[in-house]
Order: C-alpha cells, then structure tokens, then sequence
C-alpha cells in the first residue's frame, strides 16, 4: 500500500515541476527530477512513510497552488510584468486618457 502512494505523491510532484517549468520539453534540465527520484528512493523503507507520503502530497498541493496563482495573477493583473513607464500609459489609456508627449517623444 505504501508503495502505491509513494508512486502516486512521485507522479504528482513530476507532473506538478514539469507543468511548471519554462523550458520546453526537450532542454528541461533533468537535475530537478533526478533529486525529487533520489528523494523518493532514500525515504522508501522509511519507517514514518505516512508522514513522509503526507509532506509530498503537501508538496504536491503547494506546487499546483503556486502554478494556478501565477496563472491567476497573469490573467486578472496585466500590468504586472511592466515597467513603471508601460504601466503609467496603460493605466491612463484605461481611464480614456493619453499620456502627453514629453521632451524624447517629441523629437
């Protein structure tokens, strides 16, 4: 039974790390895997499974929290990524307003 949920709370941290990552599939590093499997395989005869089981299930949840977080503030938040100057023009662009030319622009 043990075996079962440590392959379960196994595959869910992988999948949770590769639906996370910003490499394509190809060039993913293999380090992060490699040690999450070397984790795995140090804690399998362990003799407190249940709590090592439950702190990857819990890793697992943060992993896929974090993911659906980031995905949220992308979505609801544009003007998270930009720089003071993009987001004050947006902003103004928001409320039916243009920025005025300033000395650079002009030319």
């Amino acid at each position: 039974m043990a075996t079962a949920q440590h392959r379960s709370a196994y595959r869910a941290i992988v999948r949770e790390v590769n639906r996370a990552s910003i490499y394509p599939r190809a060039t993913r590093p293999k380090a992060v895997a490699s040690h999450i499997r070397a984790i795995f395989e140090e804690n399998r005869d362990a003799a407190d499974s249940t709590r090592f089981y439950h702190d990857m299930r819990n890793a697992a949840t943060f992993l896929r929290s974090q993911r659906m977080h980031k995905t949220l503030l992308e979505r609801y938040n544009p003007l998270l990524g930009l720089s003071t100057e993009e987001r004050i023009k947006k902003t103004a662009r928001r409320v039916g307003l243009d920025m005025p030319l300033g000395p650079k622009d002009e030319e």
